[in-house]
């Protein structure tokens, strides 16, 4: 059973949530809600966006490797002095582009999972991707928008 104010996961039997303190009304668990659909969503769009960096990552990898790894001659292609630092630059940012995409398909999962731990590191991608213009911004904004509570006073109560 899950609040249907904050999304917290109950206990059978609890008269309050014990993250927001809202008192449960019956068999929430039956009904579909608000948060529940929100976090199924964005779990959704954060596997959705870590394919999207997939294809980015590999492709990145790919265009270092081929273009400044000398793997095909390419007639005037990039001088050798820039080849040296390059290739392994624009490898490293594919690499960090598989990792983010790893993580923000780990929080997806979570998400869709109903596991606990997914929360934070949904909320960790969320505020690394603000900075991606304008899909992970947007998706960033989204997450955020779900997963913190609304009211911050009341998720501290115990």
């Amino acid at each position: 059973m899950f609040c249907d104010q904050c999304g917290a996961q109950l206990q059978s039997g609890e008269q309050r949530c014990g993250r927001c303190g809202k008192t449960v009304l019956g068999l929430v668990e039956l009904r579909r809600n608000r948060v529940r659909e929100h976090i199924r969503l964005v779990g959704i769009f954060w596997m959705a966006y870590s394919a999207l960096h997939v294809v980015a990552g590999l492709v990145l990898i790919v265009v270092a490797q081929t273009i400044f790894g000398r793997v095909i001659h390419i007639p005037n292609g990039p001088p050798p002095e820039v080849s040296v630092w390059l290739r392994p630059l624009l490898t490293f940012f594919g690499w960090l582009i598989l990792a983010k995409a790893a993580a923000a398909f780990i929080a997806g999962w979570g998400l869709l999972q109903r596991q606990e731990w997914a929360r934070i590191v949904a909320l960790v991608v969320g505020f690394v991707a603000l900075l991606n213009v304008p899909i992970g911004t947007a998706l960033g904004i989204y997450t955020l928008w779900v997963l913190l509570p609304r009211n911050p006073m009341t998720s501290t109560k115990r």
